[in-house]
């Protein structure tokens, strides 16, 4: 049995960065990884990257406006087939960087742990048992598929990760889920060309937003010809010789309804990848949606074991897993202050065309917790940088304390909102008097300085 300082289950972003850090500092370390295809983790082969990816080249096919279908599918093959050309270099990169290291053994296999310090690995060709003395776990997330009849036999049928390997552009997509990951394909199809129907059994489009957000959100989208059904529940997927017939129920008339489509995309949420770990054995605890129990320092219920990323449940971001490993570092090697409590509040961006990102409380959940707030909206078409990049959609909100003048919650739907999410973060998280930001001197024209004129707005 080979026996390592530390085994780490999953190539993620806190996994990987973690692997090289132990092994700088002397440790063996062995990096198992379920497959070759996800070197470098889910961000880099089947989410952020590849998708932003997508994102970037729908918004040159919507600028250039083919003319014919058949134009727009040529152009969706080539964006399908850069994008993959990206994401092979990347892995490979990742991969390279660790399996160089001589102190960093990279297996790839299915893991599961017979005892709380040895895990067994199934390989294509083998299957033997490790043991180590730290272990980490950083294995992920994957789509949720709901249990709705015909889903799994159709061929139609995909899923995020699934859906950036179809080379064809479909000329109907209908999205089951209108949550995040449904309105971010939704936009990328409808710019490439596909005429997109989103299915969410929500009453309204964004529950966890504000009412003006949501709804400057839905007529953007509108406008790019996305139909939206809303307060639905899908019943059933069928194939046919050439297309495939899904059947919902409107859920407040309960009439039924079939719309047919060349693809279905299911965005009904994700779930931490731990079912096949065998937790039980090693002694690791889950909550009631198999995430993986965790303190605030990651550690899990078994004293060696600790846990990264999207395995211990929500939010379910690359960069939270990159602070996960700075956690799990600082107590190792530094003075175990830093926990999952600094970073709150954690900025999110959803990008459709143009992006949505939010940071900390929206309006209505700080009038609901008693804060004495003053509130902030501004048109995106009130900034010169968007009127320049010919993207005058969009909604810009803040929420100050008006007890300690404090930002304490921002959305921004506009072009650039991505970048200026960041600055809002910084702010939050130095606890800056809103004042400051407001009488910045920025750059012009850029998005940045819509602070100067939004927080004017506080004032009156």
């Amino acid at each position: 049995m080979n026996k390592y300082d530390a085994v780490i289950i999953g190539f993620g972003k806190g996994g990987k960065t973690l692997a090289a850090a132990l092994a700088g500092k002397g440790w063996t370390v062995a990096l198992v990884e379920r497959s070759a295809q996800m070197y470098g983790g889910a961000c880099i082969n089947v989410a952020c990257i590849p998708t932003k990816a997508m994102v970037h080249l729908a918004g040159i096919a919507r600028c250039r406006k083919f003319p014919s279908f058949e134009q727009q599918a040529s152009f969706y093959r080539e964006a399908i087939a850069t994008t993959n050309k990206l994401v092979t270099k990347l892995r490979e990169k990742n991969y390279e960087l660790l399996h160089n290291n001589d102190r960093i053994t990279v297996i790839t296999g299915e893991a599961a742990f017979v005892s709380p310090h040895e895990i067994e690995i199934t390989t294509a060709t083998s299957r033997f048992t490790v043991r180590g003395e730290k272990i980490f776990i950083n294995t992920g997330s994957e789509p949720v598929i709901p249990s709705v009849t015909g889903v799994t036999a159709s061929r139609r049928v995909y899923t995020s990760e699934t859906m950036l390997r179809l080379e064809a552009l479909p000329r109907r997509l209908v999205i089951v889920g209108g949550g995040y990951v449904g309105l971010e394909f939704a936009s990328m199809y409808a710019g490439f060309g596909s005429q997109v129907t989103v299915l969410d059994h929500h009453p309204r489009l964004l529950p966890k937003e504000d009412d003006d957000i949501a709804s400057s959100v839905k007529k953007t989208l509108e406008k790019k010809g996305i139909v939206f059904h809303e307060d639905v529940l899908v019943q059933s997927v069928h194939d046919e010789a050439n297309e495939t017939t899904i059947s919902y129920i409107h859920l407040s008339t309960e009439a039924m309804h079939r719309i047919p489509a060349d693809a279905v995309l299911l965005a009904t949420g994700r779930k931490p990848t731990v079912e096949r770990l065998n937790l039980e054995a090693a002694g690791v605890q889950t909550d009631e949606h198999g995430a993986i129990d965790a303190d605030l320092h990651l550690h899990t219920s078994a004293p060696h074991i600790r846990v990264m990323g999207d395995a211990k449940g929500a939010p379910l971001f690359t960069y939270v897993s990159l602070d996960d490993y700075r956690i799990v570092a600082d107590e190792l090697f530094g003075d175990g202050h830093r926990t999952t409590a600094d970073r709150e509040p954690i900025p999110s961006v959803v990008y459709i065309d143009p992006p949505l990102a939010t940071i900390g409380l929206r309006e209505e959940e700080a009038f609901l917790c008693g804060c004495n707030i003053r509130v902030a909206r501004l048109a995106a078409s009130e900034i010169g940088r968007a009127l320049t990049l010919e993207e005058p959609e969009g909604l810009l909100k803040i929420v100050v304390d008006a007890d300690t003048n404090r930002i304490i919650g921002c959305a921004f739907f506009c072009a650039g909102a991505d970048e200026i999410i960041n600055l809002a973060a910084v702010a939050i998280h130095a606890k800056l008097d809103y004042r400051l930001l407001r009488d910045q001197v920025f750059t012009h024209p850029s998005m940045s300085e819509a602070f100067n004129k939004l927080l004017s707005l506080i004032d009156r």
